[in-house]
């Protein structure tokens, strides 16, 4: 839960750079499979490594790497005013976002944590009602269906035990509320004029709390051992999830639509839980897999109430031609 806001970090009269369709497609698989699998990495990182200290490690370490190559490459150095922005940002979405999918990640499996993630929207529709906008009625219903189908899936079952732990669930719900808050914020945040720098800056700052945070608890402990798992799967999140990945990212910006790029917040939940299945055994029961249709179900109707299927298509299709789709 990592992911830039697409809308935010580029221009829509920015004329596309030239690009092959095989490098698009390695392009869109990076940041389809590759985020998708983070949810996974996440899970296997917490088992020995404590939730906190794991993220302060991976953004920490990649945010300072980011920063530095940005610097290299001529970004100019940040106001303090930038700073504070990038402050604000950076706690809302990978402080208390992400920190929330780290801790919950010990509770939750993998898969059904990618698909509570993926009710943003949802969240995105309810604070513009408390900002005093009325939404659409088909948004609406699109969000009183996600929340049902959230319901459902911490419902208690026939065994009196909830298909998800309810405590892990709720924190999932908190982290993408204060990612959806965040996420507003940066749109109209002064940050740096560099995405790539404003986004390491939002690392550094949310590694720093991370950090301050897993210190205070008292999670670095003389006993604690990291398994080869655990070890690897944080080196993955760092080189991969942060690395990699933000850099295909930011690379599909300027080669195709905003709206296209963002399709990756669709795939990413299906990739995740069959990742959970196939490699960590997870097991999904009858009321969960019909939790996770009724959630999806509610964010594409919310999505296609805002345009997006009609701007989805749109934009891979000018894609195509080499033109920008300037519509979202």
């Amino acid at each position: 839960m990592t992911r830039p806001i697409p809308s935010s970090t580029t221009s829509p009269t920015a004329a596309p750079v030239a690009a092959t369709t095989w490098q698009l497609v390695c392009g869109f698989l990076i940041i389809y499979v590759v985020w998708g699998s983070t949810y996974l990495a996440i899970h296997w990182g917490v088992e020995t490594i404590p939730p906190f200290g794991m993220g302060a490690v991976r953004f920490l370490t990649a945010g300072s790497m980011l920063y530095a190559w940005c610097r290299f490459r001529g970004a100019k150095k940040p106001t303090k005013s930038q700073w504070k922005a990038s402050a604000v940002v950076g706690a809302m979405l990978l402080f208390v976002g992400n920190g929330a999918v780290s801790w919950a990640s010990q509770r939750v499996p993998s898969g059904l944590t990618s698909v509570i993630v993926a009710t943003v929207p949802l969240w995105l529709v309810l604070c513009e009602l408390w900002q005093g906008k009325r939404p659409d009625l088909i948004k609406v219903i699109g969000v009183l269906i996600g929340l049902a189908g959230v319901a459902l899936l911490v419902m208690p079952t026939g065994t009196a035990t909830a298909t998800v732990d309810p405590v892990g669930a709720g924190v999932l719900a908190l982290g993408s509320l204060s990612w959806t808050i965040g996420s507003l914020y940066s749109r109209t945040a002064r940050q740096a004029e560099s995405p790539a720098l404003a986004i390491a800056m939002q690392m550094l700052v949310g590694g720093s709390l991370l950090l301050t945070l897993s210190l205070a608890l008292g999670e670095w402990t003389p006993d604690l051992h990291v398994t080869l798992r655990s070890a690897a799967s944080l080196l993955y999140l760092i080189v991969f999830g942060s690395l990699i990945g933000f850099s295909t990212y930011m690379w599909l910006l300027k080669v195709a639509s905003p709206t296209a790029v963002g399709t990756y917040a669709y795939v990413n939940p299906a990739v995740a839980v069959l990742l959970g299945v196939l490699l960590a055994g997870e097991r999904l029961p009858a009321q969960a897999v019909a939790a996770m249709t009724v959630i999806l179900g509610g964010v594409a109707m919310v999505s296609i109430a805002g345009g997006g299927a009609r701007r989805m298509v749109t934009a891979v299709w000018r894609t195509r031609d080499g033109t920008r789709d300037g519509t979202r």
